[in-house]
Formats: structure tokens, sequence, C-alpha cells
């Protein structure tokens, strides 16, 4: 019987045959605006759900997101909201404080998920959606900003 251990370096190591080789060239420049790419559509994608609980006020949001779905204690959580998905998001597409910010939202879309589970979008409001955009963030707390975010500049990421 063969052994069939793998070295990890050799996973690594080991790019994907192209369809058209002769394209590397462009694959090769564009991987890495492709997590670019990926940063500014989730962390702006939060914008249009941040933005009108900025507008609406602490106040307002506590009672409409979350003390109507019995989470407590509102007013500090909704100042969290508005924080994450206003400033937060603005940095996840910017690449500042990239992890941070992330990982702060990942949890946040958590707990959105599951005060939402069981529902499945076509059944009302469900998790599909926060569970996806948790999964994102959390890839970007794994692999940071990338090449563009502006943690780059501070010469230091968390």
């Amino acid at each position: 019987m063969e052994n069939f251990e793998i070295d990890a370096a050799e996973i690594t190591s080991t790019k994907p045959q192209l369809l058209i080789p002769a394209l590397r060239p462009v694959y090769d420049f564009l991987e890495p605006l492709s997590w670019l790419f990926i940063r500014l559509v989730v962390g702006l994608m939060l914008l249009p759900h941040g933005i009108p609980k900025f507008q609406a006020g602490i106040q307002a949001t506590a009672e409409s997101a979350l003390l109507k779905r019995g989470i407590e204690p509102a007013e500090p959580l909704a100042i969290a909201l508005i924080f994450l998905e206003t400033i937060g998001g603005l940095c996840v597409a910017l690449g500042l404080f990239t992890r941070f910010f992330a990982a702060a939202i990942t949890f946040e879309m958590a707990v959105i998920a599951y005060n939402y589970f069981p529902k499945f979008g076509w059944t009302g409001p469900g998790y599909e959606y926060p569970m996806m955009w948790g999964c994102m963030m959390f890839a970007i707390v794994l692999r940071g900003g990338g090449p563009y975010a502006l943690d780059n500049k501070l010469g230091r990421t968390l």
C-alpha cells in the first residue's frame, strides 16, 4: 500500500492549471485586486444598513432593531450596531483596522443569524444573508486586508 502523505509546502506551492495559459499575466495582475474587490463589496454593503440607523438615532434603532426582538440592553447594542455598520463597514472597505472590524462584524452577523434561525429567506427574513456576510467577514479576519489595505500604509496589522 502506498503512502499518500502530502507535504504542506507542496500544496501551497502548486498553482491551478489555467484553461488558457496565455492569460497568466492577466490572472497575475487581477489576483491581488480580487481581495480589494471583496473588501469593498462587503464593507460598503454595510453602509445602507448603518446609515439609516445613524439617521434614525440610537433610541429609534434600539426600538426597531433590538427591543422588538427581545434583545437587551438595547441602547448600548444600538450604538454598537450603528458604529459597526457605518464606521466598521467603511474601515473594512478601506482596509483600515481590517481584522478588528471584520471580527466584530463577524460576531454581529452571528448574533443576527442566530436570532433569525431557523427561518430562511423565502419564509421571511432569514439567517442566510447575515450568515453569508459573517462568513465573508470571517474570511477577511483570517486573511487580513490584502495588498491594497490602508493597514499596509500603517506598517502594522492586528
